[in-house]
């Protein structure tokens, strides 16, 4: 009996405009045989998915949402590189899905036009068809497959329709001849591209890159040409638009005038609409959601609803995951005797993977908000409500829900930028995340107000402790604005793309994208930022224990866990005073000093910022060990407050004043103390150097706002 040969994979890329239902369909089509990653060397997020059909292995590429084929950026041009099978990690492509709205067809066939001139096999899916019949749009699919010359698929993405259709399209169309499409430009522009490509490309780059350098002036193409070939490029390219010019060829304004008569001229008779507006349901719900006043008080209503969602419902399990690590914690520490082992797996191992886990319950919590209202269709119109307000600093509305989420935790914040298809926008988003104030730094300034802020009411009625706090909670954010605006004229310089996304028609979300899009955030989070988490975790623990000699303390803490008087928890507290001061953390301590003493601090505030790397909070339980009462304080202790509050110099004076308290919580604040937050910089960046661009740049920011806070409060109470 022979055995047959296996078949060949398929590599099939999915391309179309956002809001089309790309990845409902994507996901439909592939279950739960996806993987996701980042394509090499770009922030751009790569998914593959695979089905079985006849016996056919398939390959999908899902590829980020786009308007058209005309890539200004690195992450733009990766869409282009896979199409032209350049992706070195994808190879080249064996035909190409596109995804468009069927109620919007003329639109959406623009970059099916630009698809089709790359000479792939195509098929069409004709997604939301249960939206165009809504409306009213009646569409013969017989004549749209004739006049295209390639396979037009209805289909109802979140309802599974006709799956099997356009999984059998897709196989057959690789295996029938590409329709040679008609130029759409005159004979002219060929020739120009066909004569660069001669000089300067040879055989080896495609034809239509050259094409593409032609009709986009200052785009990525010609960037990285230039790059290559120098200034002799740019003159061949500048007098080829010139003689285009000249004979009444105007680029790149020629491209969409021609394209979109192109798909006029296709729809001819094929498509039929209502000649008056019809009003479904999404067109009355948005009278009121997208109203400029009614719209964003009901936006505001829903965002306040989600993140106390997410915090009272976040609350409980990250309790539940520190009641767990305390409750492992105090059984390895009657399993394994005391020691640097002992000590390793309580406070390095298991306070390392409980500092990982326990992100989790917000993140899970924010995606699903998140999942839920961009499959509804809301997410679009909470973007296009924010933009004027987010376009004052150069970023756009879709910009809004990411640093909103950052308040709760800058990490699934971060996370959250995938959303933003413009490299620039979203590269200034994670940049600017970590300054808005997240839940981290409350223990900070809860223990600085309660100590050093007077309980009084100003004019007397406002609380002024609940006022600092209210004041350092948006203060970070207000520094935002301008950081933000800096890095759009720096750093991230270039036009700033318009604003353009269509509002997708409301449906109910589907259970299956949710579940999967929350599950890929978890699953990244834990895989991705995780591991290093913890590893810094256990590289804190490592400098706070050694090389101290723990043997007196081990005494100590025997005779407190069986005869606990003041006296031994006194001496135990001494003790550990000694061995973090004598410790290579308690040393670092100490070698800054002359660094935070402009800010008015000691060494043991230097001590707290070092420790507090891992995690903004661990400020307090390190303050508490430093003077003597355990790590067991929380911002609440009035035994830390009373410590504080009497620490002074050696020449007596208070190192504790009102403008060091306040320099403290300025600099929690804005410093980037938090290395999760910096390793889910450098993994969604893809490039470390924006991590340590964060750090460094966040902290100088904070040191100079707490030297001018210590200076200015000083001059004012002198």
């Amino acid at each position: 009996m022979s055995v047959a040969a296996p078949v060949r994979t398929l590599k099939v890329a999915c391309i179309g405009n956002p809001n089309t239902g790309k990845s409902t369909l994507f996901s439909a089509l592939t279950g739960i045989h996806t993987r996701i990653g980042n394509f090499p060397g770009v922030t751009v997020e790569k998914k593959i998915g695979w089905f079985e059909q006849s016996r056919q292995r398939v390959q999908l590429i899902d590829l980020p949402g786009t308007y058209s084929l005309s890539p200004r950026t690195l992450d733009e041009m990766v869409s282009v590189d896979v199409l032209l099978g350049q992706q070195a990690d994808v190879g080249a492509i064996d035909a190409v899905l596109c995804i468009t709205d069927a109620s919007n067809l003329e639109r959406h066939l623009y970059v099916v036009s630009q698809v089709l001139d790359l000479g792939l096999p195509v098929v069409l899916v004709l997604n939301m068809w249960d939206v165009a019949s809504e409306r009213g749009v009646t569409i013969d699919v017989a004549a749209l497959e004739r006049r295209l010359g390639i396979p037009v698929i209805p289909c109802e993405a979140h309802r599974k329709q006709n799956l099997v259709a356009i999984k059998e399209a897709v196989i057959k169309c690789v295996d029938q001849p590409v329709k040679q499409q008609l130029p759409l430009f005159p004979e002219a522009f060929y020739q120009e591209a066909q004569q660069l490509r001669q000089e300067f490309g040879g055989e080896v780059r495609p034809r239509y890159l050259f094409e593409r350098l032609l009709l986009d002036p200052g785009g990525f193409i010609e960037h990285q040409f230039e790059k290559e070939s120098g200034a002799s490029l740019a003159t061949a390219v500048a007098a080829a638009r010139e003689r285009l010019k000249q004979a009444g060829i105007r680029v790149p304004s020629i491209e969409a005038k021609l394209r979109y008569a192109w798909a006029r001229d296709t729809l001819a008779g094929v498509v039929t609409a209502p000649t008056t507006n019809v009003q479904t349901a999404s067109d009355r719900i948005d009278r009121w959601l997208t109203h400029r006043f009614v719209g964003v008080g009901i936006f505001c209503v829903i965002m306040f609803a989600v993140f106390q969602a997410i915090y009272t419902g976040a609350t409980p399990l990250m309790d539940l995951i520190e009641s767990v690590q305390g409750w492992l914690g105090d059984h390895i520490a009657v399993w394994v005797s005391p020691g640097p082992l002992q000590s390793l797996l309580v406070d390095g191992v298991v306070a390392g993977v409980g500092g990982v886990v326990v992100f989790l319950p917000q993140i899970v919590l924010l995606f699903l908000f998140i999942a839920l209202l961009e499959d509804c269709g809301y997410m679009a119109r909470a973007a296009f409500l924010m933009d004027k307000l987010m376009t004052k600093v150069g970023l756009s509305g879709k910009s809004f829900v990411p640093l909103m989420s950052s308040f709760a935790c800058a990490i699934p914040g971060i996370m959250a930028t995938r959303v933003i298809e413009n490299r620039r926008d979203r590269m200034t988003t994670i940049l600017v995340a970590p300054l808005m104030s997240c839940s981290a730094r409350l223990p900070v300034y809860v223990l600085m107000i309660g100590a050093f802020i007077p309980s009084v009411f100003l004019w007397g009625w406002l609380p002024l402790q609940g006022t600092v706090l209210f004041c350092m909670t948006f203060f970070g954010a207000v520094v935002a604005i301008p950081v933000a605006w800096l890095l759009k004229q720096t750093l991230f310089r270039g036009e700033t793309p318009p604003f353009v996304m269509e509002l997708p028609s409301y449906k109910w979300p589907s259970p299956g994208i949710v579940f999967h899009r929350v599950y890929d955030r978890a699953k990244s989070f834990l895989l991705r930022a995780g591991t290093l988490i913890f590893a810094t975790n256990i590289l804190i623990w490592a400098l706070s224990y050694f090389p101290g000699d723990h043997t007196q303390e081990l005494a100590l803490r025997e005779v407190v866990e069986t005869a606990p008087t003041d006296e031994a928890v006194a001496a135990l507290n001494a003790e550990s005073e000694r061995l973090l001061a004598e410790s290579y953390l308690g040393r670092s301590g100490k070698l800054i000093e002359p660094l935070v003493r402009p800010l008015g601090w000691d060494w043991k505030i230097g001590v707290g910022v070092i420790a507090s790397f891992p995690a903004r909070e661990v400020i307090v339980a390190t303050l508490g060990t430093i003077y003597s009462l355990g790590s067991d304080v929380d911002e609440n202790s009035d035994g830390l407050k009373s410590a504080m509050q009497s620490a002074t110099w050696p020449d007596g004076q208070p190192i504790y004043t009102v403008p060091v308290a306040i320099s403290i919580m300025v600099f929690f604040a804005l410093c980037a103390q938090c290395a999760a937050t910096l390793m889910v910089i450098a993994r969604e960046s893809s490039h470390w150097g924006w991590a340590v661009f964060t750090f460094v740049y966040m902290t100088g920011l904070a040191y100079f706002g707490a030297w001018l806070t210590v200076q200015v409060g000083t001059a004012l109470s002198g």
